[in-house]
């Protein structure tokens, strides 16, 4: 069963651990920011009526140091909330990235997922502290307006008018740059994606003299993303000039009316100094906006991550496979990605133990039928059986013991070379013999720590990435999946690993997608595939003698 998309409130609740530490050294805060005023309020009065002032002194000095070690709690809870969270965050993305296969995450770009995983982990991880602390931020107004009421009540309907305002400019910066910010990291998603591309393709740039173009073609997005920023500042700086604009007025308005009840005799000279720093307060309200722009980050970034959570994981079923050869059935096969239909009702039914080769044209389905075989991706309709088990139906490890597969620039993972090729599975003398088995000892043995040389350390052509794919797949016992995996080596060592296929000792299933004549002429049985229909199944001699098939080969 798929995990349940991420919401904002699933966002913000991973974080209940810290959350009450957060919140209550934030109200421990606006407590500290609310009670100050009056006791230096009280100190003024004291100062007025010639009593001492000691005491309210000392309060206020504790005042002070507990606002200084709720704000030390606050800083510290945060920073292990947001930072806990993003591990979450990044484990379940990364995990869904993985599970959810080739096919799974297709529609999105690697640089993308990247800038996804990286950056907007890291922005929905703040969606508990800063939620919490938009909350305990009302606080203070709250209680300035409460706290002026009992001073007076036209000092309170005064601060109120002011505050109503600030609270509609916040409310219209909260909405515009919830968008933008949303805007502005899928623009950095494009650019991420764009230059993970660009990466892969480095040495054709440079030999193709194509630097300056691809520079353009990789920042073609920066006008938008400077529009994006710009439009970002712009409604900041907007929205904290209106703040700052309606803040002294809410002051000069409680200070004109506090003067004249002054006057009047109605409140004290250190009332009205508490009644001035209320309104400070209040007219801070106007200092939210970076909080709210926290959160509004915090929207966009839960938004880019549900949609990774959206995608669907490969699901296994539980069944183990039963003794057989490897026979490998392809029961009324469709493959449809973008409306093109990639494979059409494909009927297969390959003896086990057997070398077969799949061959067509270029866009004649070769590698899809190779991808459902392994099931690195499912079929749309149709059924692909191994020894009449369902592959759906098998265990996740039941299936990756059975069924190897390598391709034609196959992705090395791992610290060293061993890593590589064993993937944590093989002991190493089964390493070695999946290395002598397809050529690739000769290379690592070389090498100036042999298997354990570091990855980055060890320089390798094409064709010895290829041995290493092919090393990597051996381990498989019943099935073996080869997608034009030899095309990069040379004519001899490729006849010799074909050598070893052909005349595998331990009897497994072969299915080699290949564009040349020698592979199809040793195998034991060629599908002929042409616009993801079966056009032919039989021995390469009998193929043949149709003119359609010599042409396939040039």
């Amino acid at each position: 069963m798929s995990a349940p998309a991420l919401t904002f409130a699933a966002a913000a609740r991973h974080g209940r651990s810290w959350l009450p530490l957060i919140g209550l050294s934030a109200l421990l805060g606006s407590g500290v920011t609310l009670a100050l005023p009056t006791v230096l309020g009280r100190a003024v009065d004291a100062i007025a009526s010639g009593h001492t002032v000691n005491g309210w002194l000392t309060l206020a000095g504790l005042l002070i140091a507990l606002g200084i070690a709720s704000s030390l709690v606050d800083a510290f809870a945060g920073t292990a909330c947001v930072a806990g969270t993003t591990a979450w965050l990044r484990h379940r993305l990364v995990g869904r990235v993985l599970t959810g296969g080739p096919e799974g995450t297709r529609r999105f770009e690697t640089g993308d997922l990247v800038s996804r995983v990286s950056g907007s982990a890291s922005d929905a991880a703040q969606a508990g502290p800063t939620v919490v602390t938009a909350i305990a931020a009302a606080a203070p107004p709250v209680g300035s307006l409460v706290l002026l009421a009992r001073i007076d009540v036209s000092l309170a309907a005064a601060f109120f008018g002011g505050v109503l305002l600030v609270i509609v400019v916040l409310w219209v910066f909260a909405r515009r740059t919830t968008e933008i910010s949303l805007a502005y990291q899928e623009t950095q998603g494009r650019i991420a994606a764009l230059l993970t591309e660009a990466l892969d393709g480095i040495r054709t740039i440079a030999a193709g003299g194509t630097v300056e173009r691809e520079e353009r073609r990789i920042l073609q997005f920066l006008p938008e993303l400077h529009r994006n920023g710009r439009l970002t500042w712009t409604v900041l700086a907007r929205s904290g000039a209106q703040a700052a604009l309606i803040g002294p007025l809410v002051l000069i308005s409680v200070l004109a009316i506090g003067g004249l009840q002054l006057v009047a005799g109605r409140i004290t000279a250190g009332e009205l100094f508490a009644a001035s720093q209320y309104a400070v307060i209040g007219a801070g309200l106007g200092s939210l906006t970076g909080l709210l722009g926290e959160l509004a980050r915090a929207r966009a970034g839960v938004h880019r991550s549900a949609e990774i959570l959206a995608v669907e994981p490969l699901a296994y079923g539980g069944l183990r496979l039963p003794p057989g050869p490897g026979r490998l059935e392809f029961d009324d096969v469709t493959v449809v990605a973008d409306g093109v239909t990639l494979l059409d009702h494909v009927t297969l039914d390959l003896p086990g133990g057997a070398t077969i080769a799949v061959v067509g044209a270029s866009g004649a389905g070769k590698s899809v039928l190779a991808a459902v075989a392994a099931r690195l991706r499912d079929p749309d309709s149709g059924l692909v059986l191994l020894d009449g088990v369902p592959l759906k139906a098998l265990h996740r490890a039941a299936l990756r013991q059975a069924v190897g597969c390598a391709f034609e620039r196959p992705v090395l993972v791992g610290r060293t070379v061993a890593d590589a090729i064993s993937t944590g599975r093989l002991s190493p003398v089964r390493l070695l013999a999946a290395a002598r088995a397809t050529h690739a000892h000769h290379y690592a043995s070389r090498l100036p720590n042999g298997y354990r040389t570091p990855l980055p350390e060890a320089p390798m052509s094409g064709g010895e990435r290829q041995r290493l794919g092919l090393a990597r797949a051996w381990h498989a016992d019943r099935l073996l999946v080869l997608d034009d995996a030899t095309s990069s080596l040379d004519t001899a060592t490729e006849m010799e690993i074909n050598r070893t296929l052909t005349e595998d000792r331990l009897h497994r299933t072969r299915l080699i997608v290949t564009h040349r004549v020698a592979t199809a002429a040793r195998a034991d049985l060629v599908v002929w595939l042409h616009h993801g229909q079966v056009r032919g199944v039989g021995p390469h001699t009998s193929l043949w003698r149709a003119a359609a098939y010599r042409e396939i080969f040039g």
